[in-house]
């Protein structure tokens, strides 16, 4: 039994999932138990976490949330992209790891941290995230050439959300392609992009209409280069536009299904009732929406942008002794991706408490 489900019944009994949970009135016999329903919420998550989404556990249970309103303003004077070579780009040492051919078509491009991912076919290759400015150029362009891949080949490029180390060289990578790749992003992402081009400066893709595919809030779609499929996901809540993905890939011929998760820390206003609840809220149902997808789809994988979720870099790396019929690092089970899924759900529940409680002092 999924700690998601084990869990469900005391979302039920409390009332937790009522459009105004902040303004929830008291259980029958007396004031809500809000210390015994944080433990519930953080053993459940925690259950579910095991050791393998240790990462997801402590960065949505533990650690502080980066919280406050959003900054819409746009920046005084434009930023100058830190591509290779430039004195203003952090340590090579930080953030680089060799790329890595994970599956028969998917390639994990790097980093350390962020990663790259690139699903490939005769036909030509689907590419997800650039990474940051500064770093793309040796990571995503090099790397591919490190295994005889033309970015010429690159038909689209998938943002999953627009913060700078998904986004940050999507401008380079995409005159890499000829100014050919189709740039795929949620429609509230690409909003924010287009009204505030001084801080998103290098972040914004070709405007040719023909080079560019909007996903608006709560719509799913597809995306097809040969035999590959990605199907493309609306999960808002990390941004508004965040988009997360399944697809399949080959294990020495064999297919293996794949859930992508396109965002998961809370760097969202968390911290008054309102908007923090509604937007907790919102990120749970979008969590709960792609477990469902995730289990009918039959995913065994479950990847990321951070190596702080799914572990990738230590994964990959592991990649070069399996010998043939050997368990695969990232294929973890079906219910292994559930308990993901499991953690996120549970730690947001926990958040909401934790919110609803500074509330009711």
């Amino acid at each position: 039994m999924s700690s998601r489900k084990f869990f469900g019944a005391a979302l039920g009994l409390l009332g937790l999932m009522a459009t105004s949970a902040f303004a929830q009135a008291p259980q029958a016999g007396g004031a809500r138990d809000f210390d015994q329903e944080l433990e519930d919420a953080l053993r459940a998550a925690k259950t579910a976490a095991g050791f393998t989404h240790l990462g997801t556990f402590n960065r949505l249970c533990i650690l502080a949330p980066a919280n406050g309103a959003p900054n819409l303003a746009d920046a005084a004077t434009q930023r100058v992209p830190r591509f290779r070579g430039n004195p203003d780009a952090p340590a090579r040492e930080t953030w680089y790891a060799e790329a890595t051919q994970v599956f028969d078509d998917l390639y994990w491009l790097g980093g350390s941290q962020h990663s790259g991912w690139l699903l490939t076919s005769e036909e030509g290759h689907i590419l997800i995230d650039t990474e940051y400015d500064y770093n793309s150029e040796e990571l995503i362009l090099d790397g591919m050439r490190k295994f005889g891949l033309d970015p010429m080949d690159i038909k689209y490029i998938i943002i999953s959300h627009a913060h700078g180390d998904h986004i940050g060289g999507v401008e380079l990578v995409q005159d890499a392609t000829g100014d050919q790749a189709i740039v795929v992003m949620g429609e509230a992402d690409w909003r924010n992009v287009d009204t505030r081009p001084n801080a998103n400066f290098g972040w914004t893709p070709n405007p040719d209409p023909n080079l560019r595919l909007y996903v608006p809030e709560n719509t799913d779609t597809s995306i097809t280069v040969g035999p590959n499929t990605v199907n493309i996901i609306s999960t808002p809540g990390h941004t508004p536009g965040t988009l997360s993905y399944t697809f399949t890939v080959h294990d020495w011929g064999r297919p293996v299904n794949v859930a992508y998760a396109g965002g998961t820390a809370f760097n969202f206003q968390t911290d008054v009732p309102d908007p923090g609840v509604p937007n907790l809220e919102r990120y749970r149902a979008t969590q709960e929406r792609f477990a469902q997808i995730a289990s009918d789809f039959g995913a065994t994988v479950l990847i990321s942008n951070h190596s702080e979720f799914d572990q990738a870099w230590q994964k990959a790396r592991m990649i070069a002794s399996r010998g043939y019929g050997d368990p695969h690092p990232f294929e973890i089970g079906a219910d292994w991706v559930q308990r993901y899924f499991d953690v996120m759900i549970n730690c947001t529940t926990h958040k909401i408490i934790t919110v609803e409680q500074a509330a009711a002092k």
